[in-house]
């Protein structure tokens, strides 16, 4: 079920506003958990989150998607599908196990009837490629990948076949948001189509730029810039180590989320970042010591000293590796 997700102290204000403005769903139960709550909407809402969430129906009529499921699949199956829906604006992804495949289709409905989304997707590799993009499969409802997903007041518009997008680091971007400084220049290294850069330039007075190998990418921010109708965003498409060499000025905040390989580019970055800058570094482990590692490592070449202030594990990737985030204070020793 389409929800709004809320600070738990914030339940009771947001949803007297949903019901004022008849956004809210009466048939749902409204779910409390240890800090947040789950408010059943009609529609996407641009100045919140929206997950999906199953809730306890208040009439007997619709099935949740745990019944839509009960005679194909067992409990556990069904708790493990659950956990790895991707919601993106209209679309939803999932893994299906290999064991699971022949029911793809079976699972493609019930996911369309249970989060009323129009198309379903299911992963057919991980992201792959210099470009960063996976194989998908429409498993139901409409052959449509371009959507629009809302996100703290952004709207990021993609195509989900030619570009990567994570909607589970919706709150790592508000809290990066939350973090920065009126008057900073940003550097985003490799933006994707934009959702750290959109997100932080919603909420901020600032200059960003955003660079990224992946045409389509780079398409898909620029649309998102106007989408959002905003200003002192610069796209630019190319290998950021290739791009770093024209520009011009330093930046006060660097950030590098491609996990997998931000490492190869913190020689980039140390000669990129002002003195007191920051660095949003990212990478894939099972703690902080190897990333904490590699930024002292490259400073010290550069005789730079690093003050880590804060560390934070983003998301599970794998049993004990996560995506952690690292961030670094550099100045001049």
């Amino acid at each position: 079920m389409k929800c709004v997700k809320v600070p738990l102290k914030k339940l009771n204000d947001v949803r007297k506003e949903l019901m004022e403005k008849e956004l809210m769903r009466m048939d749902y139960r409204i779910k409390a958990e240890t800090d947040y709550g789950y408010i059943p909407i009609k529609e996407d809402i641009d100045e919140y989150e929206i997950v999906d969430i199953e809730l306890e129906e208040l009439n007997t009529h619709p099935h949740n998607f745990s019944e839509l499921l009960e005679d194909e699949l067992t409990d556990k199956e069904i708790e493990d599908l659950k956990t790895s829906f991707d919601t993106i604006g209209d679309i939803v992804i999932l893994e299906i196990p290999d064991n699971l495949e022949s029911k793809k289709n079976i699972i493609g409905k019930a996911t369309l009837d249970f989060t009323k989304r129009k198309s379903i997707y299911m992963k057919k590799s991980a992201v792959h490629g210099t470009i960063r993009i996976r194989d998908l499969e429409l498993i139901a409802g409409e052959n449509n990948p371009v959507t629009i997903h809302k996100e703290h007041g952004a709207r990021l518009k993609l195509n989900v076949e030619e570009v990567y997008f994570s909607p589970r680091l919706a709150t790592e971007r508000k809290r990066v948001s939350d973090s920065v400084c009126n008057g900073e220049n940003i550097l985003d290294m490799f933006c994707g189509i934009g959702p750290f850069p959109i997100v932080i330039a919603k909420n901020n007075n600032v200059n960003i730029t955003g660079v990224d190998i992946n045409e389509n990418a780079i398409k898909y921010f620029n649309e998102n810039i106007k989408l959002n109708k905003l200003k002192n965003i610069t796209a630019i498409c190319g290998d950021a180590r290739e791009i770093s060499t024209s520009f011009k000025t330093k930046f006060d905040r660097i950030i590098m989320n491609l996990p997998g390989l931000a490492y190869q580019f913190l020689d980039v970055a140390i000669n990129l970042i002002e003195d007191g800058g920051i660095i949003n570094y990212y990478e894939f482990s099972d703690g902080y010591e190897q990333g904490t590692k590699r930024l002292i490592d490259a400073a010290l070449k550069e005789k730079k000293n690093v003050e880590i202030i804060n560390t934070r594990k983003v998301k599970s990737t794998s049993p004990g590796e996560w995506h952690v985030a690292i961030d670094a204070k550099i100045t001049s020793k």
